[in-house]
């Protein structure tokens, strides 16, 4: 059996610390474009003294980019870290409310205290138990594991034929199809679901490596109008909120 391991050198800094500050400024630059000292303070229930410290000490080991009076964002390394934090903590929540049927008031914090202990494994076992969840019971979206798959499929075969997990993240970060504008195009990354989900897609053209255009998107949740050679397939949102395409890359990167 084959487990990752991951060392970090966090210097003075507990490991639970450092992910505690890097998931809070993870939440709050998605909601306000960058995480402002007295915000995190608030967040974590600590003194904004203790944070100004604590931030610039996480800058200087490349984690977040911080300026004083403007806030941090993370790095790379950082969000890559954060997201990996984030995904256990939801995937957590819902193995405590639908598995263990743990109280929805205390679900939040005994995912908090857990997520730090878990290994890339049991994360991703977690994952296949729980089929693959999309979003945890609050509602917010549960990114795919980092595997080298295609598709949830593929993870449960490689498992079940002893493939080790994989030593480093995919190549390229990906995202679900509903964030592309309409008019952009990326390349099909990963499919979450299981294998009738995988199939129905694939018949329609929707298959690993292809190029897919969202050529319309209707508001409120609704379909999601996509080209696929040269033909276009309205897909429930539902649907499309679990097929996932590389970042296009921007003009001029």
């Amino acid at each position: 059996m084959f487990i990752i391991w991951v060392n970090l050198n966090y210097g003075t800094m507990p490991q639970e610390q450092v992910e505690e500050y890097l998931e809070a400024i993870y939440d709050l630059e998605l909601r306000d474009g960058a995480a402002k000292t007295t915000a995190i303070a608030k967040c974590l229930k600590i003194s904004p003294g203790s944070v100004t410290e604590v931030l610039k000490s996480l800058s200087d080991k490349g984690l977040i980019r911080y300026e004083p009076y403007r806030g941090a964002t993370l790095t790379e390394e950082g969000g890559r870290i954060a997201g990996t934090i984030k995904r256990r903590h939801r995937l957590l929540e819902v193995f405590l409310t639908d598995v263990l049927k743990i109280r929805s008031e205390t679900v939040h914090e005994e995912a908090c205290r857990m997520e730090h202990a878990i290994s890339a494994e049991t994360e991703n076992a977690l994952c296949r138990m729980l089929n693959a969840p999309s979003q945890c019971p609050h509602g917010s979206p549960i990114q795919p594991c980092s595997r080298g798959v295609g598709s949830c499929c593929e993870c449960d075969a490689a498992v079940g034929e002893g493939v080790p997990e994989p030593k480093s993240p995919r190549d390229r970060k990906i995202v679900p199809v509903t964030l592309l504008a309409p008019g952009e195009t990326a390349k099909l990354a990963f499919i979450r679901g299981d294998q009738r989900i995988a199939r129905r897609l694939s018949d329609l053209g929707l298959t690993i490596g292809t190029k897919v255009s969202v050529t319309r998107k209707i508001p409120l949740d609704g379909p999601v109008e996509v080209a696929v050679r040269r033909t276009k397939i309205a897909l429930d949102c539902a649907i499309a909120a679990n097929i996932f395409v590389e970042v296009p890359e921007k003009e001029g990167s």
